[in-house]
């Protein structure tokens, strides 16, 4: 364990909205991909957004009506900045549902 990298990230973050629609705005985000800068964006089980110096990742739950969000990156700044790109990705989907980072 000493060995792996300890790098920033955050813990799950959940995205509550209403029953049916978690699913419903993963699959437009999966659509529209709003990541520029990204290395590789990939849609199974939801986004996962691969950049060179971190990810981010939205998936529906399948058990509650939440967006699961989860962030890593090789700094603060890098984490900061991938956080920015799905505020900016998300945020739009659902104006009056505030995020939960």
């Amino acid at each position: 364990m000493k060995n792996l990298p300890n790098l920033p990230s955050t813990p799950e973050l959940h995205w509550a909205l209403d029953e049916g629609e978690p699913h419903a705005l993963v699959a437009k985000l999966q659509s529209t991909r709003p990541f520029p800068g990204a290395e590789r964006v990939l849609t199974i089980d939801g986004v996962r957004v691969e950049y060179a110096d971190g990810f981010g990742l939205a998936r529906a739950s399948n058990t509650t009506p939440v967006i699961v969000i989860r962030f890593e990156a090789e700094s603060v700044a890098a984490l900061e900045r991938i956080k920015g790109e799905f505020r900016r990705a998300l945020q739009p989907l659902k104006p009056n549902a505030p995020l939960p980072y």
